[in-house]
Parts: structure tokens; C-alpha cells; sequence
């Protein structure tokens, strides 16, 4: 089998990913995708990634024999779960279980998330109705997790790319103003999850890149990051 081409950076979108390549024993090849230094908006990634995010994946073997290209972490995760018939079912009632978390991670955790981290961490000045909206909100979408996992050892009910989706975001419950006390049972579900051998290691790719460059302090990066329009 042909590796996957995996283009990436160390963030909680492309954990999904690196994770589930460790999880499904795919052999992958890595591009490091400098998002601090704009190297996402080069052509030949723009060719595979239009929105000019990653990650996105290059298989070699994809349908019929023939390379495919894929962007937008949900799709990829669903891809690799198609492709190896692993962590994503094929029963409709279980597939539709999946997607559901799948999606309100896309369209929930991840971007609030992210705009508690942005408003929290980076932004040039304190805005405190905006850390308030989205701090509130990571905690609103913390309690869902909760009273979900109160009754379900994963989200979809067995382990799959909903959790996958979800582990990156959700370890970075302090630096979102979150206290993991007040969610028993999400934070019984990080520890399991965390624990995944295949887990830790996708956690690991790159790391040693990321740790190069802190956006907090880096002028520059911000810039690229944190000011984009149509170009």
C-alpha cells in the first residue's frame, strides 16, 4: 500500500488526523504545513486544500486505483474510515451516531473553541464580552459532552473518529477558562481516550516543530493567522 501523503500542522484539526493514521496502521508520509509562516496559501497546496487550511491527505490508492485528494478534517476522518472499514460503522443507525458528533464538532466545539482560545490568548486587546461569549459557550458544549458520556463510554457509544475529532480540542480545557472538575464524566472520557497508545503518538507528530514557534508572542505569525480576507 501506497503511504498517504499527510499535509500538516500540530493542531487540534490536524491531530485528528495524524491520530487516526496511527489508529488504522496506515503508513503516511508527512509535509509539515507551516501555517505561522503562510505556507498555506502555496500553490500546490491551494491545489489540494482550496480553503487554504489544514489538514488535507493525498492517497495514492484512492477509488478506482487512482490518487485522490482530500480536505476538510471531518471528510478525511470519514475517507479513512470508508477506506479501512475501521472506527467509522457501517450500520446506518451506528454511522448516523458517528456523524452526529462528527458534526457538532465541526460546527460546535471546534470553532468555539477556538474563538475562546483566540479571545483568551491572542487577541491585542482584552474584549470581555467576547471572552465571556465564547468561554460560556465552550462551557455550555462541555456540559452536552458531559450528560452524553454520563451513560456512553465514547460519544457514538463504541470508540470512532467522533472521538477523534473531539480529543484535540478537548485537552485544552484550561486554556478555554474551563475547570475539568465541574465534568466528571468528560473528563473520564479524556483520560481513556488520552491513554490510546495510537492516541499518544498522534499527538506527538510534530511536535517538536510546534515547539518552535509560540503565536502568543510571535508578531509575525499573528499577522498571517489572524488577518486574512479574500485574496
Amino acid at each position: 500500500m501506497a503511504p498517504i501523503e499527510l499535509h500538516y500542522w500540530p493542531t487540534p484539526n490536524g491531530f485528528k488526523i495524524s491520530i487516526m493514521l496511527e489508529e488504522c496502521g496506515l503508513p503516511y508520509t508527512l509535509n509539515m504545513v507551516n501555517i505561522g509562516k503562510g505556507e498555506q496559501f502555496r500553490p500546490e497546496f491551494l491545489a489540494i486544500s482550496p480553503n487554504n487550511r489544514m489538514p488535507a491527505i493525498v492517497d495514492p490508492d484512492g477509488p478506482g486505483g487512482q490518487p485522490i485528494s482530500v480536505f476538510e478534517s471531518g471528510a478525511i476522518l470519514q475517507y479513512l474510515g470508508r477506506k479501512t472499514g475501521k472506527f467509522y460503522p457501517t450500520d446506518e443507525r451506528a454511522r448516523v451516531a458517528v456523524d452526529e458528533w462528527l458534526f457538532w464538532q465541526m460546527g460546535g466545539l471546534g470553532p468555539m473553541a477556538g474563538q475562546a482560545n483566540h479571545f483568551r490568548l491572542y487577541a491585542p486587546e482584552k474584549v470581555p464580552y467576547a471572552i465571556k461569549r465564547y468561554t460560556d459557550e465552550v462551557n455550555r458544549l462541555y456540559g452536552v459532552m458531559n450528560r452524553r458520556l454520563a451513560d456512553h463510554e465514547y460519544l457514538a457509544g463504541e470508540y470512532s473518529i467522533a472521538d477523534m475529532a473531539c480529543v484535540g480540542w478537548a485537552r485544552g480545557w484550561e486554556r478555554q477558562g474551563q475547570d475539568i472538575e465541574e465534568f466528571p464524566h468528560f473528563k473520564r472520557w479524556l483520560e481513556a481516550v488520552q491513554a490510546r497508545p495510537a492516541v499518544q503518538r498522534g499527538l506527538e507528530v510534530g511536535a517538536a516543530e510546534r515547539a518552535k514557534q509560540n503565536i502568543a508572542t510571535d508578531k509575525a505569525a499573528q499577522a498571517v493567522l489572524f488577518n486574512q480576507r479574500a485574496r
